[in-house]
């Protein structure tokens, strides 16, 4: 099957898509990754982030590409040849991220890219619009939801894990720009497809989430 899991920052997607991937024996795909490592190499190039032509070029002549070794917590994300797993999660690129991931030619990029993926199936794919853009004939749709001050609890602990120390009301703020920038582009806003199913991951584990959507991936169950 291809599995398409959509939700704002903080509700958990790339983990619990991970692990449902894991164990269906199925690729896991994090288009988010793929937006995150064009913004780190526009933000070492200097370029401006307000430049659509700029930032679509760029995205033009750039190799992503993921891989999912064993035992690491993220997909492996090597950016021209040159692995950026980890500089990717920086709050640099947390804040840079939206305005890169709002242009058409970024994501006209990106879309053909993430198709070619997943287009031999057995992938879980995660992202913004993958039910209702990029794989609109999903085999399983999901909504991942949480609130802001779960998101944000959880956004402050992934960055703590990783050496950065951010107070919980500036990445609650950033959250929110974020939830706002990903609904209102004019292009492939954040929007739940009406065949997607909702899970509001607020009080949930991992665990519970994943269990439930696995669920809902067996053959006979109903979407």
């Amino acid at each position: 099957m291809i599995i398409a899991i959509d939700g704002p920052a903080g509700a958990g997607k790339s983990t619990v898509a991970r692990l449902v991937a894991r164990f269906l024996g199925y690729t896991y795909l994090d288009t988010g990754a793929m937006y995150r490592a064009l913004t780190l190499k526009a933000l070492r190039l200097a370029c401006d982030l307000s430049d659509p032509d700029r930032l679509s070029a760029l995205a033009a002549g750039t190799e992503i590409n993921l891989t999912n070794p064993a035992g690491r917590e993220h997909p492996a994300v090597s950016l021209d040849g040159v692995d950026v797993t980890d500089q990717i999660r920086t709050p640099e690129v947390n804040r840079g991220v939206p305005k890169v991931a709002a242009v058409p030619g970024v994501r006209a990029a990106m879309i053909r890219r993430q198709r070619e993926l997943a287009s031999s199936g057995g992938v879980v794919m995660d992202g913004r619009d993958i039910g209702t853009n990029v794989l609109p004939g999903a085999d399983r749709k999901f909504f991942l939801t949480a609130s802001l001050e779960e998101r944000a609890r959880r956004r402050k602990l992934e960055l703590e894990q990783n050496g950065y120390e951010v107070s919980e009301e500036e990445i609650r703020a950033e959250i929110a720009r974020r939830d706002k920038a990903d609904q209102e582009r004019p292009v492939d806003p954040l929007v739940r497809a009406p065949d997607a199913i909702l899970i509001d991951t607020t009080g949930q584990s991992i665990d519970q989430v994943v269990e439930l959507i696995l669920f809902y991936c067996r053959p006979s169950a109903q979407k």
